[in-house]
């Protein structure tokens, strides 16, 4: 979970105790160029392939992956950073927080983008992000690439690349940092 999410989730400004290490910075690390090698492979190469990472959570993944794909083809790829706050479907229903920056300095125009995230729960951010990506234009494909999926989806959206598959209960908090993956509660 994101430090701005954090602060909002209530109990408002809790504190995340983490229960269970799921990954390690080994096993992410493992992970982030296992998930370079499939957009590789899906794209035959990284001919007109970007990389939008969603604040907060998703911009270290994208340029982690970044640079495994610096590592294994050579190529530098361009990388953008996305906040979809503005464009959330539930704005009513909890704080809106257009604090981070967006930042694509490059066409999307018959680009694949690949859209990065931390966790993927609901789908109601990557429904978002795919709206707030409108406004930079209309790209060839989408895809999606997250560090962990927890299930619990509202909307029909599917991950392209995983890190880790992980069933978790809807109170449960995870939590991606570049030290790995945690499972746990916010408490009071």
């Amino acid at each position: 979970m994101a430090e701005r999410e954090r602060r909002t989730t209530p109990p408002y400004g809790g504190v995340f105790v983490a229960r269970t290490e799921v990954l390690d910075a080994d096993a992410m690390a493992r992970a982030v160029k296992r998930m370079a090698h499939e957009i590789v492979e899906a794209n035959q190469g990284l001919t007109n392939v970007a990389l939008i990472g969603l604040q907060t959570g998703g911009v270290a993944l994208a340029d982690a992956i970044r640079e495994a794909l610096l590592d294994i083809e050579g190529v530098d790829i361009d990388v953008g950073v996305l906040d979809v706050a503005l464009h959330r479907d539930d704005i009513g229903l909890r704080p809106v927080l257009p604090e981070a920056e967006t930042r694509v300095p490059f066409g999307i125009d018959g680009r694949v983008i690949v859209l990065v995230d931390d966790v993927l729960f609901t789908g109601r951010t990557i429904r978002a992000a795919l709206d707030a990506l409108n406004d930079f234009g209309r790209p060839r494909a989408v895809q999606l690439a997250v560090m962990v999926d927890r299930g619990h989806r509202e909307l029909p959206i599917r991950p392209d690349y995983v890190g880790k598959n992980l069933p978790t209960r809807r109170d449960e908090i995870v939590d991606v940092s570049v030290d790995g993956v945690q499972l746990g509660e916010m408490y009071k």
